[in-house]
């Protein structure tokens, strides 16, 4: 962290704002869509199914990221006056924890969510409620679970270079931090993106010829790899080499990336489907809707 008064090594007054100005952009962004989503599925019981259950529990997980990357946002803004991470260093632990257990539940719900699709798919049979409460209970319990540890002494929390937001410590490098990066990438990074790559290419193989695959099969796991890929090579990075020799200014670059997630999914699970956007047309426009429904 920088001394008071000045900004952090590395960074100017202008890269700081620009910083600040993206993450309120991605954090506006994802809270205004999720949050959209997740009001239609309240306002509208055509969506209280289980396949839509995953869909909600992964637009929270989403929500989660945006409010984490808002107070990132207002941070970074506020840094520009020259002022310190604004809400010390309990503030830095629960920030760390809370976006640490939003963004593992957000790419275990991608998994669960992958697949449902396979399942509804290709077993054509409806997945069962007991089966969705289950799936959502685990991904969110793991993920607490997996978040909490860093507070109990496996892994650390601390600001990123910029100071305005906190994240997992990637800059110690020693066995405590290697030991806990190997466990958790495994069980939340690699095994989602196996079952979702595996789930959705199942789905085009049983499903593609017949013409009746109606959902995009190629953006979760791109979304998977390209947004949470930077940070797997970032802390890889830390767990081999020096963090000193790489800049500051691209030590933020997977942080800026992976908040652009919960707009992406949005669009993906929430906009792309038919039924879940009538369902936000119905919030938005309720009184058309009844009229629709009347005529």
């Amino acid at each position: 962290m920088a001394e008071p008064g000045t900004l952090p090594p590395g960074f100017e007054e202008l890269e700081v704002l620009a910083v600040g100005t993206v993450l309120l952009v991605e954090a506006l962004s994802g809270l205004s869509l999720n949050g959209l989503t997740i009001f239609s599925f309240c306002k509208t019981p055509e969506l209280w199914t289980p396949s839509h259950l995953l869909v909600l529990s992964l637009a929270v997980a989403d929500s989660g990221i945006s409010l984490n990357a808002l107070i990132a946002a207002v941070s970074s803004l506020l840094r520009v006056s020259h002022r310190r991470w604004p809400y010390g260093s309990d503030g830095c632990q629960a920030h760390g924890f809370q976006g640490f257990a939003t963004a593992l539940a957000s790419i275990c719900g991608s998994a669960a969510i992958a697949w449902g699709r396979y399942h509804h798919y290709c077993t054509r049979s409806q997945l069962a409620w007991n089966t969705a409460v289950l799936l959502v209970l685990f991904v969110w319990l793991s993920s607490v679970f997996w978040a909490a540890l860093p507070l109990l002494g496996w892994g650390h929390y601390d600001y990123e270079p910029l100071g305005t937001c906190c994240t997992l410590d990637y800059s110690r490098g020693d066995r405590n931090f290697i030991s806990f990066l190997i466990t958790m990438a495994f069980f939340n990074f690699l095994m989602p993106l196996f079952i979702t790559l595996t789930s959705y290419s199942l789905m085009e193989q049983k499903l593609a010829k017949s013409g009746r695959l109606q959902v995009n099969t190629t953006l979760p796991g791109r979304t998977l790899l390209f947004c949470w890929g930077p940070y797997a090579v970032l802390y890889l990075c830390a767990a081999v080499a020096d963090m000193s020799s790489i800049s500051p200014k691209l030590q933020m670059v997977p942080a800026l990336i992976a908040k652009t997630v919960p707009t992406v999914n949005a669009v993906n699970y929430a906009l792309g489907s038919e039924v879940i956007r009538r369902g936000i047309w119905q919030c938005l426009l309720p009184q058309r809707s009844v009229r629709g429904r009347a005529q």
